[in-house]
């Protein structure tokens, strides 16, 4: 099995805008289509609660054939056109649909954050895990939420095997960004964040990165916009993965960034896995 996820931060912009950043996602969704994915996982989709207009599937169909498509937006009482989530799976797979909600705080259950995929063999979930804010002003309810995430992801590891992927909005290991220094009371690399990620890898999942390259350093998914050589000097963070159940992680052929090329904020991660 292919997988590819990727937070393509608003569907719509990427879809239709004219500008220079919007050409450089539709460069990325034409190398996407070069892997042939089974499932393709999209958070930060940013649509409005309806969902996907027919301009945005006629798009995607033209794009990405051959894919069927689910979708999960924000819905009041949280923000409108905010996270949001999508997955493309192949014309031919028939997976059960669910958009689990897992007791979250605040708004997060209905901002569209988790979908999730079951085949005989496995599930496939993909998660698009809340930002604790730029002054950490969220940090104490994306605890809350690191705890409700992990009970359901080993809730369904106990019925089959696990296969989960999305922005995790965290840098594990000191490794997994380029400045550990001056980012440890940011958001994503707070002690806090990082022993939660630790936990939910300590309750029976891999990440699959680490499982296939090591300590490799260097590697990252996610360079911030607002610095225009972010990705150039790669100053960047790995906050995108593909979890497996423990189980699983030996069956995993690779496990990889997609190169996005000039494109800055996140990339696409591709997993291939034996099932």
């Amino acid at each position: 099995m292919k997988l590819i996820s990727w937070n393509i931060d608003s569907l719509n912009a990427a879809l239709t805008s004219d500008s220079n950043r919007a050409q450089l996602s539709r460069e990325v969704l034409d190398t996407i289509g070069e892997y042939d994915a089974d499932v393709i996982a999209i958070q930060e989709t940013k649509l409005s609660a309806n969902g996907p207009a027919q301009k945005h599937i006629d798009i995607l169909a033209k794009r990405l054939p051959g894919y069927k498509i689910t979708w999960r937006s924000s819905e009041e009482p949280a923000r409108k056109s905010y996270a949001g989530t999508m997955f493309l799976y192949k014309n031919t797979l028939e997976p059960t649909i669910t958009f689990p909600e897992i007791g979250a705080p605040d708004t997060m259950d209905q901002e569209g954050r988790i979908i999730t995929l079951e085949f005989d063999n496995c599930f496939v979930t993909q998660v698009y895990t809340p930002n604790a804010g730029g002054n950490l002003d969220r940090l104490e309810k994306r605890q809350v939420w690191d705890e409700k995430y992990k009970a359901y992801l080993v809730a369904l590891d106990k019925q089959k095997p696990v296969i989960a992927s999305g922005d995790y909005n965290v840098a594990h290991k000191e490794i997994d960004l380029a400045h550990p220094d001056r980012n440890h009371f940011s958001a994503g690399f707070t002690d806090q964040e990082r022993d939660h990620f630790t936990a939910l890898l300590n309750d029976g999942f891999s990440d699959t990165f680490r499982y296939v390259h090591g300590n490799i350093e260097g590697h990252y998914s996610w360079w911030g916009q607002r610095v225009k050589t972010s990705k150039v000097n790669n100053s960047g963070w790995r906050i995108d993965y593909f979890l497996v159940s423990d189980r699983l992680a030996d069956q995993v052929i690779s496990s990889e960034m997609i190169d996005s090329g000039k494109r800055q904020d996140h990339t696409p991660i591709f997993l291939e896995i034996h099932l």
